[in-house]
């Protein structure tokens, strides 16, 4: 992808971020000042509840009208405003970038997510994975257009590998989304725990081609390993054709029964349709993003 094209993918996911957002205000939240209600008391403007007056209490807030009416100190309490936690992490894997449609869904749904967690105020760390090779990369980058150069200069010991979540230094009580195709082979549940690991609320973002779903092959092709970037010739016989959609039908439906055992909200996000329409038809219902109100 050029410069140019990402730059129109950003745009996208910023006209996105206009309406649709993470789901931010569904949890409740601890840590530093910010916009979002949190567990504790703070020196909001929400007012919570009375208590006793305690030596070392902040005397501002003090309620002077109770103590003239009852000659004792009690103190306001108000709700703690914190900033969210927000751990986003792309699948920098070349099956992610090799079709066009599919590099430019992936890039503005990483866009969308960086750029959502940004505009809410969220502490956000980003990284970039590529089997087990890791980095993580500044969220400012996003913005600049330069996040694809670290994706692409990524080298694992093996291309072909699952990513590894585990060298992620993921942060506590943490939004965490993972924005993957899920075209690996492996058991889902290992990585998703990794994604729920330390009260961490898990999102998988997953975009995907109608064309890879329900392929019309039919006689002799030539296949290219976007991973190995090896070429494999095949024939491509009915039975052959049945059994690689049954396969694909049943990957993700192992990845959506493991999420939803895990409580990990998941949204495939079809490339054939523009950003808005595909995350208000799969994203919305799912829990995985919210209405900016």
């Amino acid at each position: 992808m050029t410069r140019d094209e990402l730059s129109r993918c950003h745009a996208r996911a910023l006209a996105a971020a206009g309406r649709l957002r993470l789901p931010l205000r569904s949890r409740v939240w601890k840590g530093q000042a910010g916009e979002f209600q949190g567990a504790g008391v703070g020196s909001s403007l929400d007012f919570q509840d009375h208590r006793n007056y305690v030596p070392g209490d902040d005397p501002r807030h003090i309620n002077w009208q109770a103590y003239a009416r009852t000659g004792q100190y009690t103190m306001k309490l108000y709700r703690e405003e914190v900033r969210p936690v927000v751990d986003v992490v792309l699948d920098a894997s070349e099956s992610m970038f090799f079709d066009p449609k599919k590099a430019e869904r992936a890039a503005e749904l990483f866009c969308f997510v960086v750029e959502s967690a940004r505009r809410s105020g969220a502490a956000t760390s980003v990284h970039l994975v590529r089997g087990d090779a890791v980095r993580p990369i500044p969220s400012e980058t996003v913005a600049a257009h330069r996040w694809l150069d670290d994706a692409r200069s990524l080298k694992g010991s093996d291309p072909s590998l699952p990513p590894d979540l585990s060298r992620i230094p993921f942060r506590g009580n943490a939004i965490r989304v993972l924005v993957s195709d899920l075209l690996f082979p492996g058991d889902p549940d290992p990585a998703i725990r990794l994604l729920c690991a330390r009260q961490g609320s898990p999102i998988l973002l997953v975009p995907f081609l109608q064309s890879e779903a329900t392929p019309e092959w039919t006689g002799n092709y030539e296949f290219i390993d976007s991973e190995r970037n090896s070429r494999h010739h095949h024939r491509i016989e009915p039975s052959v054709l049945r059994r690689y959609k049954e396969s694909y039908a049943n990957h993700f439906a192992l990845w959506k029964n493991a999420a939803r055992r895990l409580q990990c909200k998941m949204a495939r996000v079809a490339c054939d349709a523009d950003l808005q329409t595909s995350l208000f038809a799969e994203a919305l219902p799912s829990g995985a993003l919210e209405t900016v109100n």
